[in-house]
C-alpha cells in the first residue's frame, strides 16, 4: 500500500524485537515462514529510499490504538483509498512542550494539586470538568508539597511552573 501510495521514506514501528533483528540482518531466522516473510519484507525495503525499524514495546504502542480508531472513524466512498496520516515522531511528549505563562497567578497544576490534597473542586466547575480532573489526577503523584507525572517507564517528572521551568532551562544551560 505504501509503495502503491509512492512514499520514499517509512519509519517501521513494531512490537516483535525478534523480526526486526531478523528485518536487519543481525539475527538469523530459522522457521520456514519466518524466511519468507522476511524475504518478501527485503524485497519491499528494495522500494524506498529510507526505511528504518523500531521496536517499540506493545504496552507503549501509542499509535496501533489511534490508528485503530482514526480508521474506524474515516470512511471514504472509494473503499482502496485512504487519506494519508501525517504523524510527525517527537523525543519528547508533547506536555514537555505545553508549559504557558500563568493567567490567573496560579500554576498550571493548581487545580489538579487541589483536587489531590483534600479531593475539592473549584467552587464552579462543571461536571465534565469534575471528570476530566479526576482523569488527569491519575497520572500525577502528590508528595507532600510537590507533584509528580507519572510516566509510562515507572519514572516520575516533578512538575514545575512556567517562571521556576524557564529558570531551570537557564542554569541547565549556562553549565554547558
Amino acid at each position: 500500500m505504501a509503495v502503491d501510495m509512492n512514499i520514499k521514506e517509512l519509519l517501521v514501528i513494531g512490537d516483535s524485537n525478534l523480526l526486526i533483528h531478523q528485518v536487519q540482518g543481525e539475527w538469523t531466522a530459522k522457521s520456514v515462514k519466518s524466511i519468507l516473510y522476511l524475504q518478501c519484507v527485503k524485497e519491499l525495503c528494495n522500494k524506498f529510499i529510507k526505511i528504518e525499524f523500531r521496536h517499540v514495546l506493545k504496552i507503549q504502542n501509542e499509535f496501533a490504538n489511534a490508528l485503530a480508531t482514526l480508521s474506524s472513524i474515516i470512511q471514504h466512498p472509494n473503499k482502496n483509498y485512504i487519506n494519508p496520516i501525517e504523524i510527525e515522531f517527537w523525543d519528547q511528549h508533547t506536555y514537555y512542550f505545553h508549559v504557558d505563562e500563568e493567567v490567573d497567578d496560579k500554576s498550571w497544576y493548581y487545580y489538579i494539586k487541589r483536587f489531590l490534597k483534600p479531593s475539592e473542586y473549584c467552587d464552579n466547575a462543571t461536571r465534565g470538568q469534575k471528570r476530566a480532573l479526576r482523569t488527569l489526577a491519575n497520572h500525577f503523584f502528590l508528595n507532600e508539597e510537590l507533584l509528580y507525572r507519572r510516566i509510562p517507564n515507572f519514572n516520575l517528572l516533578r512538575c514545575v511552573d512556567a517562571a521556576e521551568g524557564t529558570r531551570l532551562l537557564e542554569e541547565i544551560h549556562a553549565r554547558t
